[in-house]
């Protein structure tokens, strides 16, 4: 009996399991992704023919989604929500340094003159916390690229959700080799969910006779023949 044992082990060790949770957790992050780069953020026009650029073979279908066993999903699925209310939680800091942030490039004399400056300083106070969020998430994730992702697009998505950001559906349709039950795991409010889309009647094939045949009218009610005459 696994009294007091939170979660699936997966059938792995301690250490294999955070690597798996670390991994799906920055693929799921990266399909958010630009459309001209790959997993390591480098342009695919510089691997393929010239003829065709800014396209990859391993450019994701649907952003957003991973597809994986459901007890994986099962298991990510709290892993990724944490990563995202630690990046929420950075936001407001993140803003407040931007009052006293500079546009200067570095080794220029606004710049050294804006390090010198009170700005500076409070800037820095500004920054910490989500100095502390960033390198939390760097040590849950395990990838700068994710990490930015998270930052710059996943956590100001939901900034007005509390919890919830991701959700779970079952495929009908096994995984092949061992017939292990598949899932997806992707974001909530993506763009499938903007678009409303309403049913349409199914075409059959007497449609067509039945506009063109002409309506029948209806007969005429005619009077009873021993209507009786009144007198007068």
């Amino acid at each position: 009996m696994r009294h007091l044992r939170k979660g699936r082990r997966l059938g792995r060790s301690s250490s294999h399991r955070k690597a798996l949770f670390r991994n799906m957790a920055s693929s799921l992050l990266l399909t958010e992704r630009p459309d001209d780069v790959n997993e390591s953020y480098y342009l695919y026009s510089d691997f393929l023919a010239a003829d065709t650029p800014g396209t990859g073979h391993n450019t994701p279908k649907i952003k957003g989604r991973i597809v994986t066993t459901v007890q994986k999903a099962k298991e990510l699925r709290p892993y990724v929500e944490k990563c995202i209310t630690v990046a929420k939680k950075a936001l407001p800091a993140l803003k407040e340094a931007e009052q006293f942030a500079t546009s200067a490039k570095p080794n220029t004399d606004e710049y050294k003159k804006w390090r010198q400056s009170e700005d500076w300083q409070k800037w820095n106070a500004a920054m910490a916390p989500a100095v502390a969020a960033r390198r939390r998430a760097v040590a849950m994730l395990g990838n700068q690229r994710a990490v930015e992702i998270l930052f710059d697009e996943i956590a100001p998505r939901f900034v007005d959700r509390d919890g919830g950001y991701t959700r779970i559906l079952k495929l009908a349709k096994p995984r092949l080799g061992d017939a292990g039950m598949q899932a997806i795991l992707e974001f909530v409010g993506n763009e499938r969910d903007r678009v409303k889309t309403e049913a349409e009647r199914p075409a059959f094939d007497n449609d067509e006779e039945t506009k063109a045949a002409p309506v029948a009218e209806a007969p005429a009610e005619e009077a009873p023949a021993n209507e009786e005459k009144s007198e007068g």
